[in-house]
C-alpha cells in the first residue's frame, strides 16, 4: 500500500491543483456559483478516487510482489497480475530467470569439469612420486632421505590442491560416522613421521584411545594435517614437543595441539584465519601459505566442530578442536 501511495501521490497532487487551476479560471471570468463549483471538484475527486481504487485493485499482487521480501529466487517468477503492465513484468521475470538457471547450469559445469581435471591430475602426480619413494626408501644415505623429504612436501602439496578443489562440494563428498580420535591422530602423526624427524620436534600423544567422536574421518585427517604441518613448521630446530591431549570439558570433547614454537602475535591472531593470510610469521617462513588454518576452521564449521586458538609470542601455540557429539568408551 505504502509503495502504490508513493507512485500516485504526484498524480493525486496534479489532479487537485488542476480542478483548482480550472476554478480559478471560472473565478476570473466571473463565474461566482460556488455550490456549482464545489459539485464538480466533488465529481472530479469521486472520479480520481474510482481511477485510484481500480489501479490498486487490478495491481495489488503486483505491488505486493514488490513490497514483500521475498523468501526463495522462485516467488520473483509467481504471477503479479492480469493487466498488460503486470503481464509485461512477469514476463521480463521470466527470461531473467531462465536466464539465470542457463548460467548457474554453465558455471556448474564448468566447476565439475575444473574438479574431475584436478582430480585426475592429482592422482596422475601421486603415480610418479609413490615410485621415487619407493626407490629412494630401499637406499640409505643422505640423498635418498632428502628426496624422500621433498616428495613428502609435493605429496602433501597436492593433497592440499584436490582437499582446496573438494571443498567447494564439500556437501557430496563427507560422511558423518564415529570415529575413534586416537587413530585419527596416530594417522595424521605416521604420515608426517620425516617432517617430525626433519625439523628435530617430536610428538607427544596423550589422546584417550576410547574417545569416540562423530565426524568424517577424512576430512578430519585433513584438518589435524594442516594444524599439524604448522605446529612443526614454526618449532623447527626447538628439540621440542608437539603435545596431543584430548579431555572432555562440559558437553564437549576437546582435542588440543599444543606447540612450543614462536607463538602469534596478538595483532595477527585477529586474522590468522583468513585466507591468504601469512602475518609476521608467514614473512619470516617463506613456504607459508596462509591457507592451512582457513582450511581447519571452514572444514571444522562444515563438519559441525568448533576450533580455538591460543598463542604468545616467543612460548607457542595452542589450538583446540572441540566436538559436540562423542561418547567414551571403557
Amino acid at each position: 500500500m505504502k509503495l502504490f501511495l508513493r507512485e500516485h501521490m504526484p498524480l493525486v497532487i496534479l489532479h487537485i491543483v488542476q480542478l483548482f487551476l480550472v476554478l480559478l479560471i471560472y473565478w476570473l471570468d466571473g463565474y461566482r456559483n460556488m455550490l456549482t463549483a464545489l459539485y464538480s471538484v466533488f465529481l472530479g475527486l469521486v472520479m480520481l478516487s474510482g481511477y485510484l481504487i481500480y489501479r490498486y485493485v487490478s495491481h495489488r499482487s503486483l505491488y505486493s510482489k514488490l513490497s514483500d521480501p521475498m523468501e526463495t529466487l522462485d516467488d520473483s517468477i509467481h504471477g503479479g497480475g492480469y493487466t498488460p503492465l503486470s503481464s509485461a513484468f512477469d514476463q521480463l521475470l521470466q527470461t531473467q530467470y531462465r536466464h539465470y538457471q542457463q548460467q548457474l547450469k554453465i558455471r556448474e559445469k564448468t566447476r565439475n569439469d575444473h574438479l574431475a581435471f584436478m582430480n585426475q591430475w592429482v592422482h596422475q602426480m601421486k603415480t610418479p612420486l609413490s615410485i621415487i619413494r619407493l626407490m629412494m626408501e630401499e637406499a640409505d644415505d643422505a640423498r635418498s632421505a632428502s628426496i624422500l623429504e621433498e616428495s613428502d612436501r609435493m605429496e602433501k602439496g597436492l593433497d592440499t590442491v584436490l582437499y582446496a578443489a573438494r571443498l567447494e562440494t564439500f556437501e557430496r563428498d563427507f560422511q558423518v560416522e564415529a570415529v575413534t580420535l586416537r587413530a585419527v591422530v596416530e594417522n595424521v602423526i605416521r604420515e608426517n613421521k620425516r617432517l617430525f624427524i626433519g625439523n628435530k620436534v617430536y610428538p607427544d600423544l596423550q589422546v584417550d584411545s576410547g574417545l569416540i567422536v562423530e565426524s568424517d574421518a577424512k576430512w578430519l585427517s585433513f584438518m589435524i594435517g594442516q594444524l599439524v604441518t604448522n605446529a612443526i613448521k614454526y618449532s623447527a630446530e626447538s628439540h621440542q614437543k608437539v603435545t596431543f591431549t584430548s579431555y572432555v570439558r562440559g558437553k564437549n570433547a576437546i582435542l588440543e595441539i599444543l606447540d612450543r614454537g614462536i607463538g602469534i602475535s596478538l595483532s595477527d591472531r585477529k586474522r590468522v584465519f583468513e585466507p591468504f593470510y601469512t602475518g609476521d610469521n608467514g614473512r619470516r617462513y617463506r613456504e607459508s601459505t596462509g591457507m592451512g588454518l582457513y582450511f581447519a576452521q571452514e572444514i571444522s564449521n562444515r563438519l559441525g566442530h568448533k576450533i580455538e586458538l591460543e598463542s604468545e609470542v616467543g612460548v607457542g601455540t595452542s589450538v583446540k578442536l572441540i566436538f559436540t557429539s562423542y561418547l567414551t568408551k571403557t
